[in-house]
């Protein structure tokens, strides 16, 4: 039975999450300006400026990358894991 994660699946549905996320949050600190959190997106997406077509594709790019990031990071890690305790558990 195989238990591995896909990279390249984790890591697409990974960074469209985090895509989807940002664009979820840039709509609301439109529609809720004193509970922005813009200046947040300053600190973690460089380049991204608040607000302009440039900065949110800037965010839009930077976010997917970090989604790339995590599943790079995660899924050897899961896989090395699951293996380790399929050969344990045999």
């Amino acid at each position: 039975m195989k238990q591995s994660l896909s990279l390249v699946a984790v890591g697409h549905a990974t960074s469209v999450l985090f895509v989807v996320s940002f664009v979820l949050c840039v709509g609301f600190d439109l529609l809720f300006p004193q509970y922005a959190m813009y200046q947040a997106w300053h600190k973690l997406l460089p380049g991204f400026e608040w607000i302009s077509w440039r900065s949110f594709l800037i965010g839009l790019i930077e976010t997917y990358g970090y989604g790339w990031y995590v599943a790079l990071v995660w899924v050897p890690l899961y896989n090395v894991f699951a293996m380790s305790t399929r050969r344990g558990g045999e």
